[in-house]
């Protein structure tokens, strides 16, 4: 089997080369090789490689910049994954595309399901919503779309990550409790993201729609990221990752102002997933602890 990964050097396409089966025809590629922005080299790539499967881990998601930088969000999340679907309807290929959480408004107070009505509530959200819709308009059953959110890995930027370097640096944090979400290994949506590729009815299996198959995933469990942040402290402290505790404040999100409205309540329900590809999901305080034994290692 031929699969082609978008977004190489981003958190999940990293975890997705390193997790990749036995037998599979592997070709990722970073911005460099392929700008999924420029129509003619995405579909010359498609086209030469004739990919089974595509998985497309590019996107936009520098969620503040959005704002001010709206034409490149589009450009990125909207037009390129246009371009990855159209490319894909002319070779065949399955597409697997990542899409976002922030698709909702967060005014729910219970896990948003995968046909809860979409109101994207910043330019990022809704820059990715434009680009689900255009792959279920181009490929339909042909396409699944996985959403996702709180994303991080050993590789790239992240949250947990700043968190390790701020705790080490400040006397103090304070960080937003009120926004409620799951944090989400990059590892363990790739694993999901394999079982579904190994699936050869990942797309139609769940029912003979004509539409693209919506799944969410994320880890188990619920947190703020309050909460997210003072696990960090107390795991990496455990884990000599940390020499010392610092106060950790729980602040309202009304006191750290950013450019890009954020959703209070991000809560997925998995279960779609992970009865389409078999795999379970895993508390998210339990990954964060085998991400950091995997930094501790790096």
């Amino acid at each position: 089997m031929k699969v082609l990964i978008t977004g190489k050097g981003g958190q999940l396409a990293w975890e997705l080369e390193k997790l990749a089966p036995q037998g599979i025809q592997l070709l990722s590629c970073s911005v460099e090789e392929l700008d999924i922005t420029n129509a003619d080299q995405v579909n010359q790539t498609i086209t030469q490689f004739q990919p089974d499967v595509v998985i497309n881990a590019a996107a936009y998601t520098a969620v503040d910049k959005a704002e001010s930088d709206t034409e490149t969000a589009y450009a990125v999340n909207d037009l390129g994954s246009e371009y990855i679907a159209t490319a894909c309807k002319k070779v065949s290929a399955k597409l697997i595309h990542v899409s976002t959480d922030f698709v909702f408004d967060g005014t729910k107070t219970t896990p948003y399901q995968t046909d809860d009505s979409v109101n994207p509530i910043n330019v990022y959200g809704a820059s990715k919503l434009a680009g689900d819709r255009k792959v279920n308009t181009i490929l339909g059953e042909q396409a699944t779309i996985i959403r996702t959110a709180w994303v991080y890995s050993v590789n790239g930027n992240n949250f947990v990550k700043t968190m390790l370097r701020l705790m080490a640096e400040k006397d103090q944090l304070g960080i937003v409790y009120d926004q409620v979400g799951t944090p989400t290994w990059a590892k363990g949506l790739a694993e999901m993201i394999w079982a579904l590729v190994s699936r050869s009815e990942a797309n139609s299996h769940l029912s003979s729609q004509k539409e693209a198959t919506l799944l969410h995933w994320t880890d188990a469990g619920v947190c703020s990221w309050y909460d997210f942040a003072v696990a960090i402290q107390e795991l990496a402290i455990e884990k000599g990752l940390l020499d010392k505790a610092i106060p950790v404040r729980p602040i309202p999100a009304s006191a750290y102002p950013t450019p890009a409205t954020r959703p209070s309540f991000s809560v997925i329900d998995k279960s779609t997933a992970e009865q389409a590809s078999g795999v379970e999901t895993t508390h998210w305080r339990k990954q964060l602890s085998s991400m950091m034994d995997e930094l501790k290692k790096a």
